[in-house]
């Protein structure tokens, strides 16, 4: 499981004394167990797409951090940089435009709300959704 990977590296990050490591991945965990106690009671389980999702939301917010730096030697720019590299090699490997273009076009019902379905329900966490309904547009003004 995803989030036993996480532990562990932190674990060894810490052993390491790699400080952006350690930081980077102290925050998705910490989301992770805010998650699992927000599950208790219900019948879901922290799995691996809750995880990416939590990991996807941190790379999102240290996007949105790094948009308020100007000068790119900064110190503090260079730490989230490397924080938000770091986790990004815990994410699958994205589907490209062109892999969901062919996706689409395989489909035999091309409305935007079966497209959108048909992703989240086989591709959750593989794919930008974003890209996905832009993609999903593209074939509805054909």
């Amino acid at each position: 499981m995803l989030y036993d990977t996480l532990v562990k590296a932190n674990l060894e990050a810490y052993k390491a004394k790699d400080q952006i490591k350690k930081k980077a991945l102290a925050e998705v965990i910490s989301k992770c167990k805010y998650k699992i106690v927000e599950l208790r009671g219900s019948d879901k389980t922290l799995d691996d797409n809750i995880v990416i999702d939590i990991i996807k939301k941190v790379v999102k917010d240290l996007d949105e951090e790094l948009s308020y730096f100007k000068d790119e030697s900064n110190e503090r720019f260079i730490e989230l940089s490397s924080e938000k590299a770091y986790l990004k090699t815990y994410l699958p490997q994205e589907l490209t435009k062109e892999e969901i273009i062919k996706i689409v076009s395989n489909l035999e019902d091309k409305s935007l709300p079966n497209i959108m379905k048909h992703f989240k329900m086989n591709y959750q966490g593989k794919c930008d959704m974003k890209l996905v309904n832009e993609v999903a547009r593209s074939f509805q003004n054909k």
